[in-house]
């Protein structure tokens, strides 16, 4: 989980995150929990007791930016209500391109076909994209996956208008502390981990990443 604000601007006036905004926090936890008893699960709760350390019901616009998986937006609905939610631009774009391939193979006419619709896209002109899938969702399998997957998250699709908004559409940063944070630090070759001590030492990564590493012993030894 990567918490930022972003509410500075670039010089052709795109969202840019805010410089020393950024918080990281990893784990290697459980998503589930049993529908009839009381706990939540262990990656829920984490996601709540990071959104309470960093003021996020104070944010003036909380956004949560995710890919298009359903169980994660129905975490936001509950933990975040009024949060706007937002499918990152690169998991919409990327089904375009499979189907591409399934449809049309390689070559200057199956990329043009791709483009179309990544750029169709970014301008939050879903009922194209949708159109265009549609005339293969009987034959392709990949066609109508990606079509779906569109009809289900169109809500939280509208790029255009997030733009229009000043709000932040790519989840680069998430993709980057995942690789920088998890996978740099605990993937390296020959490496073998505890559940334990891999949650020690993301948590650790974290802080040092989160600039609260001299703020982390010095509670510690209660001097502050």
């Amino acid at each position: 989980m990567v918490t930022r604000t972003a509410e500075m601007r670039t010089l052709e006036g795109h969202p840019q995150r805010d410089w020393g905004s950024v918080r990281s926090a990893a784990a290697i936890g459980s998503t589930a929990c049993r529908d009839t008893g009381p706990e939540i699960p262990a990656f829920q709760a984490r996601v709540r007791r990071a959104a309470r350390r960093d003021g996020f019901s104070q944010a003036v616009r909380p956004v949560a930016l995710r890919d298009g998986a359903t169980w994660i937006s129905c975490l936001v609905r509950e933990e975040f209500p009024g949060a706007i939610q937002i499918v990152d631009l690169g998991h919409a774009k990327e089904p375009q391109w499979e189907v591409r391939q399934a449809i049309h193979g390689s070559g200057d006419a199956a990329d043009a076909w791709a483009y179309v619709r990544c750029n169709e896209l970014d301008a939050g002109n879903l009922s194209s994209v949708l159109a265009a899938l549609r005339l293969h969702v009987a034959t392709c399998e990949d066609a109508c996956e990606c079509h779906d997957f569109i009809e289900r998250n169109r809500a939280w699709m509208q790029y255009a208008e997030f733009r229009v908004q000043g709000l932040c559409v790519g989840s680069g940063v998430v993709e980057a502390g995942c690789k920088t944070v998890v996978g740099w630090r605990l993937k390296r070759s020959g490496m073998c981990w505890t559940l334990a001590g891999a949650n020690a030492m993301l948590a650790l990564c974290s802080c040092i990443l989160s600039g609260g590493y001299e703020d982390f012993w010095e509670q510690r030894a209660g001097l502050i």
